[in-house]
């Protein structure tokens, strides 16, 4: 077999059964080798960025990689952004990048390019393979390190010719090793810390956001004077009704401070210390007081989940259900708010949904009204990379296509990536993007002030989206997806519900 037909091999007995592709001339052989050996799901997609957005999502819905198929230095460098996200929410993705062939790369030909370079900053793993026949082990070397407990970013640099010469041989990644235990020291330490009855916070990272992690936090912070927060844009969260509901770190400064004011304890599980999106003049960085003391109970490698169970058996907190969040909401009418429309969608989203938030400043209100929904998954951008929502919906309904994802996404962040519109529709997946179209960069204009800047008509004017106005209904329509148009609360409604029952996707564009 060729190097190509040895990684395809590879990637299947290793578990890799879905691809998502912008191929190019170096990664013929690979997608000619995928007619010849069946089993892989190939999506193609028409911008990197939307190939890595979906790579992500996919490993957050479906835990465990897929396979990414990028055209050189150019076609990594694309996607980057969003492999920055995937990256800050510990999701497994194996890039494959095509290169020039080894014996071309020298005469530095137009996409000669520093891969290695470029994949470092984002990439737990990277390996140039040398020859067709070290194809498959060194695929299997870089399934296992993204594979790695949380999730790492693997990138193998496939050159041409090891693609197309003989001599490769399939190989099998090892089986994923458990997640290191956290010591028994550290689980007396955050238990005395509770019981001593100083004001302390729970900060509960990515891996300790399903159902069972929050609802063991949740028996420790009520065996304590203690509360607990959610990162400010979790990779994905266990919510609505029979969870367990918990606060963000809020985004904006001064109610970040505020939060944490008085804290004298702070518990990271699975987390970083929580710090300020930007520098601010003035302001500090650190989120909690200067006489806060910090305690590593999990690090991000260690078993969060399991730690956070023996600190609540620790404390003697007895077994316990979710509270009652009340009532499912109404859907709402009225003017728009992002209250109310957030309760208009924990009234009509279906069971299970995969909630997609790339709403960006108009989404800051969406959580406490939407804790009475039924149970479903929350997912956000978690790496401030904008442009992440529709490539996510892609990824997420690829993963699990009997689930309604509903993507709520700014309308200047989803021109970023488009294009995954058309994906949406050439693979029929089951989504609703909701376009939030405010027509302008709103998150920015408070950003001017909290920055101290003094802006004028030049740097409002580099704000707005309204010349020329997006016309969403025409720009999915033009890539294939059913959409229209929504200037009320009682139309959102009405469309959202409708949507909720349909095959493949549907566009809502909501004016605000």
């Amino acid at each position: 077999m060729n190097g190509a037909e040895s990684l395809v091999h590879t990637l299947l007995a290793s578990g890799i059964d879905t691809v998502f592709a912008n191929p190019g001339t170096s990664e013929m052989h690979f997608v000619a080798a995928l007619d010849r050996i069946p089993g892989m799901h190939c999506v193609l997609c028409l911008s990197e960025g939307v190939v890595t957005g979906a790579a992500d999502a996919y490993w957050r819905i479906a835990r465990k990689p897929a396979a990414t198929l990028l055209h050189c230095g150019p076609g990594l460098a694309n996607g980057l952004a969003n492999l920055h996200n995937a990256m800050r929410a510990n999701s497994g993705v194996v890039n494959i990048v095509g290169d020039q062939a080894t014996h071309h790369r020298p005469l530095d030909a137009p996409l000669t390019a520093d891969v290695e370079g470029w994949a470092r900053p984002i990439s737990a793993f990277v390996r140039r393979v040398t020859d067709a026949a070290h194809v498959g082990a060194d695929a299997a070397a870089a399934i296992e390190a993204a594979r790695c407990y949380p999730g790492q970013i693997s990138t193998l640099i496939l050159p041409a010719d090891t693609a197309w010469n003989y001599g490769g041989v399939a190989a099998v990644a090892a089986t994923p090793a458990l997640p290191t235990p956290c010591s028994s020291h550290v689980i007396d330490t955050a238990a005395r810390i509770l019981r001593s009855g100083e004001p302390t916070m729970l900060i509960l990272g990515n891996t300790v956001l399903s159902e069972a992690a929050l609802l063991d936090a949740y028996r420790v912070v009520q065996s304590g004077n203690a509360r607990m927060m959610a990162p400010r844009a979790p990779a994905r969260i266990a919510r609505g009704r029979g969870r367990v509901s918990v606060i963000r770190i809020p985004y904006p400064i001064d109610v970040a401070l505020e939060a944490f004011a008085g804290i004298k304890h702070l518990i990271l599980v699975g987390s970083p210390e929580p710090v300020s999106f930007f520098a601010y003049p003035g302001k500090p960085g650190r989120l909690y007081p200067e006489d806060c003391n910090v305690h590593v109970l999990a690090r991000t490698d260690e078993d969060g989940p399991a730690a956070l169970a023996a600190l609540a058996d620790a404390l003697g907190a007895p077994k316990m259900t979710a509270p009652d969040p009340g009532p499912r909401p109404s859907p709402a009418t009225g003017a728009t708010t992002p209250e109310r429309f957030a309760r208009s969608l924990a009234a009509l989203m279906p069971d299970n949904a995969i909630i997609i938030d790339e709403a960006i400043s108009f989404g800051r209100g969406f959580f406490p009204e939407t804790y009475a929904a039924p149970p479903h998954d929350w997912m956000q951008l978690t790496g401030g990379g904008i442009g992440d929502g529709i490539p996510m919906s892609v990824g997420a309904s690829v993963a699990a296509p009997d689930r309604r994802v509903i993507t709520l996404q700014g309308d200047g962040s989803a021109m970023y990536t488009v294009a995954g519109l058309w994906t949406q529709a050439r693979a029929r997946l089951n989504v609703t993007t909701i376009i939030l179209s405010n027509r302008q960069y709103a998150i920015l204009r408070g950003e001017l002030a909290g920055v101290g800047a003094n802006p004028g008509p030049t740097a409002f004017s580099m704000l707005d989206l309204s010349n020329p106005d997006l016309d969403w209904p025409k720009i999915a329509n033009g890539m294939g997806v059913d959409a229209a148009k929504a200037e009320t609360l009682e139309e959102l409604n009405a469309l959202l519900a409708s949507s909720a029952g349909k095959s493949g996707p549907f566009l809502i564009e909501m004016v605000l």
